[in-house]
């Protein structure tokens, strides 16, 4: 009798799921917490990504319509600039190249000018371990110089 007594008991604790819940909460919180800030920094890379594409588009079309690369240059930062503005973008480092080697090439010959835009992304709020503070995001983009109007010299 006291065997089936104390198998019985030996069952409900067994059985028993007093304080499971919060076990399982322990281990699975902490992994979902994970996969949403992962889920975050994906996002922010896939859109600023888009965003820098647009401000280096907008760059390279700047520079395009200018006759001289100097002042192609300066439009293509203010260009850039004004671009990632407006979409609310905010970078922690910035950086514009130009390639005006298309503005030198004689009327009538098609010719390109390039822009190069970096932006530095912060993911540093997000408190991923492993995860980088900031990531680096670069694009470029290419604009065709109209073959027929007058260029700088």
């Amino acid at each position: 009798m006291n065997q089936v007594r104390f198998t019985a008991r030996w069952a409900r604790r067994l059985r028993g799921d007093d304080g499971s819940a919060a076990i399982e909460a322990a281990i699975v919180l902490p992994a979902l917490v994970m996969f949403l800030c992962m889920a975050i920094a994906g996002g922010r890379i896939v859109t600023s990504g888009a965003k820098i594409d647009a401000a280096a588009e907008d760059a390279a079309r700047e520079a395009s319509i200018h006759r001289t690369a100097d002042a192609a240059q300066g439009a293509a930062q203010a260009a850039a600039a004004e671009s990632l503005n407006d979409q609310g973008i905010t970078c922690t480092s910035t950086s514009v190249a130009i390639n005006t080697g298309g503005l030198n090439v004689p009327v009538g010959q098609v010719a390109t000018v390039t822009a190069t835009v970096t932006c530095t992304v912060n993911l540093s709020d997000l408190l991923l371990p492993g995860v980088p503070g900031a990531k680096a995001l670069e694009s470029t983009a290419t604009s065709v110089v109209d073959m027929y109007r007058q260029r700088g010299e």
